[in-house]
């Protein structure tokens, strides 16, 4: 059986870092006395900052902030809206940072770094980096997600990751490049101090305009760095798996910089080298000509600790590893480092071998529990298959079992699936965890069994049964597997967590794939197609529901499953406990008034959609469309998960939200696709530019 929290390295004292001692002062303006009351009273705050993408390194999206409360939130009105047409922004994934009086973000595929006034959304300053091939060619541009924050000799800088995969300081009050910081990069437009060519420190030849060669691999960024006592630590991200077809790529190293200087601190390797821990997962050698393990999503990190904690993504192509036998570490994988060194302090896998598409897709949430009678620093890491994996943060122990459990073996030809995966004993699923009839639609008899019928020609099954190529002996087309890629917990449905309580919330989706698996001289190669790239020869993924396939579906338009479509849990992770569970928002006009249910009371069955969340100390707040659209804020009580409000907002929001207090107004900031939204209580302020 395997032991998958392995720790190395010295140990360190046992402190616990919490929310008002991250980095920063959070809080503002207040009698030192009052500090701690501040967090559970409805006392007004003149400043609340908020620091980090997360919120604060913990990544918690918590704010103390409490002006605004159950009792008044219905009085809340826009306040500004802050446009990014002009930067082509589109996707809504960026959270601002409040620092210092000023808002900070990045926006469209330039990813341009926006400093805007808090009080009216007026455009202080922004900058953007000078155009490339290697910016041209990236994937995922306009999903920079934040900027990272830090106080270098008494001045803010701002730090960005470019889809050029750059790494940019800028002052915080000019939007000038840091003196000091970087090299010079040799390409015209570039200044001459401030940037970071990550490229140089992959150990890959590249050209500093076109980036490396695509039969090499391919990197970029799609979330912002993490600034942790004076080393800034850069994540990365790779092509989309299921976009991928051939074998080889570069892994996704991860990288530190010294916050100052830039100067080039440490890497660790992803896919471990020979003589590294981990190596022998990597079976056949696939090591040297395999990549990706990308740690694409937010890093979060405890100062006091010195440890980030990095989530990954699995090895390259989703669905297929035939070329890259065992486990694949550090593949699917929730990793603590030693922010100085670089050295593992300890990992867990989350899946061995991923042929799922299970990456990670969120940060790790950070917060002090009490377990067995002790207050422990513990980290939580929530999935796409609705499994909440929680640790002890220092030591990586798991704060209840984990089971090595069995799991069907795969059909395809050269396959090695993992015979077992890791499921925890608590806290139990979030969601949808496998497929089973008794799993389906069942409002009626006839809805049952045409769903049935809809996926009679469909391998379903529990957690984890593996895709299967289109050419089988089992006469199906391929394999409906629930969750799926965009099910569970996922991208724009980051967690949030009350670390005054111990308790975290999520939000997730029941969502299924239809894959099936084709030989690969018939895949798609949908980006790395020149200059003698390789496919895997066997069997690339390609979604089944993509051109000329067809995923199953109910003929009513209806969702095969069951309610509730979407939801948010409570979990205590002082017990492992579930709390409640609440369906997202209202069931849709397009649901509720199909003609299938006529005359049925279906309840609530959630919007389908996950939702932008929000933690105060009166009340979780999170943002969801009514039965007929209408976008809306809810208040919940946070330890019964009772509705306290539903607030009409000008637009659907997307990704998550976050909250500040600047000059004694509390702000709620909603991510709404090209622009932010603000909301407060007194709406546009007669010293700011208000409005639009």
């Amino acid at each position: 059986m395997r032991k998958e929290h392995v720790v190395s390295g010295d140990s360190r004292p046992s402190t616990h870092s919490r929310w008002r001692s991250l980095g920063r002062t959070l809080v503002k303006a207040l009698p030192l006395g009052l500090l701690v009351a501040a967090s559970t009273s409805s006392l007004a705050q003149d400043t609340v900052e908020w620091t980090h993408l997360g919120g604060d390194a913990h990544h918690t999206r918590y704010t103390p902030a409490n002006n605004i409360t159950p009792d008044n939130i219905g009085e809340l009105k826009e306040a500004w809206v802050w446009d990014g047409a002009s930067f082509d922004a589109q996707s809504g994934r960026s959270t601002p940072s409040y620092v210092d009086g000023k808002l900070f973000t990045v926006a469209g595929p330039r990813r341009h770094v926006v400093a805007m006034d808090p009080e009216s959304g007026e455009t202080l300053w922004s900058y953007r980096e000078p155009n490339t091939f290697r910016w041209e060619y990236s994937m995922r541009k306009d999903y920079g997600k934040g900027v990272a924050y830090a106080e270098i000799d008494g001045r803010g800088v701002i730090y960005i990751i470019s889809p050029a995969f750059f790494l940019t300081a800028l002052d915080a009050d000019t939007g000038a490049p840091l003196e000091g910081f970087g090299k010079p990069v040799p390409v015209d437009g570039f200044p001459q101090t401030g940037v970071v060519d990550l490229l140089a420190d992959l150990g890959h030849d590249f050209d500093p305009y076109y980036g490396i060669p695509k039969e090499v691999g391919y990197v970029t960024s799609s979330s912002p760095p993490i600034v942790v006592n004076g080393v800034v630590v850069v994540g990365n991200s790779a092509e989309q798996g299921y976009n991928q077809s051939r074998m080889e790529n570069i892994p996704g190293d991860i990288l530190a910089y010294d916050a100052k200087t830039g100067e080039f601190k440490w890497k660790f390797n992803v896919i471990p080298r020979p003589g590294e821990f981990g190596h022998d997962t990597w079976e056949n050698d696939a090591w040297q000509y395999t990549g990706d393990v990308s740690p694409w999503a937010p890093l979060s990190a405890d100062p006091e600790l010195g440890l980030v904690y990095i989530p990954t993504n699995p090895p390259t192509v989703d669905y297929y590893g035939g070329f890259s036998p065992g486990d694949n570490l550090f593949g699917t994988s929730l990793i603590a480092l030693d922010v100085e060194t670089g050295e593992r302090r300890w990992h867990f896998q989350l899946v061995h071998h991923d042929i799922w598409n299970y990456d990670v897709p969120t940060a790790p949430v950070l917060l002090d529990v009490m377990h067995n009678g002790e207050k422990i620093p513990a980290v939580a890491q929530a999935t796409k298959q609705t499994l909440l994996f929680a640790f002890n943060r220092e030591t990586g122990e798991p704060l209840w079992p984990i089971e090595e459990r069995p799991v069907p073996p795969s059909l395809v030809p050269g396959e090695h699936a993992s015979p077992t995966q890791p499921f925890p004993t608590k806290p139990a699923p979030t969601d949808l965890n496998g497929l089973t009839v008794n799993d389906l639609i069942d409002f009626t008899p006839e809805l049952r069994q045409q769903a049935i019928t809809a996926l009679a020609d469909w391998q379903i099954g529990p957690l984890y049964i593996p895709p299967l190529h289109r050419d089988n002996d089992i006469g199906k087309r391929g394999v409906y597997w629930c969750p799926g890629g965009g099910g569970g917990s996922n991208i724009t449905g980051p967690a949030v967590a009350d670390p005054e309580a111990g308790v975290i919330y999520l939000t997730s989706q029941s969502a299924c794939s239809a894959v099936q698996l084709l030989p690969g001289e018939e895949a798609d190669l949908r980006y790395m197609t020149d200059d003698g790239t390789t496919t895997t020869g066997v069997t690339p993924a390609q979604y089944a529901n993509g051109p000329g396939a067809g995923a199953p579906r109910h003929p009513t338009g209806l969702p095969l499953w069951k309610p509730p479509y979407s939801r948010i849990t409570a979990i205590d992770l002082n017990t492992g406990e579930h709390l409640w569970m609440i369906p997202v928002g209202e069931t849709p006009d397009r649901i509720k008034n199909n003609p299938a249910l006529a005359g049925i009371d279906i309840g609530n069955t959630g919007t389908g959609a996950m939702a932008p969340m929000l933690v105060t100390p009166s009340m979780l707040l999170y943002a969801a469309d009514a039965s007929d659209g209408a976008p809306h804020l809810y208040a919940v009580d946070k330890a019964t998960g009772a509705q306290l409000a539903k607030v009409p907002v000008p637009t659907s929001s997307r990704y998550g939200m976050m909250s500040y207090v600047h000059h004694g107004e509390q702000y709620v900031i909603l991510q709404t696709g090209s622009t932010l939204t603000a909301m407060s209580l007194h709406g546009p302020r007669a010293s700011g530019a208000g409005g639009h």
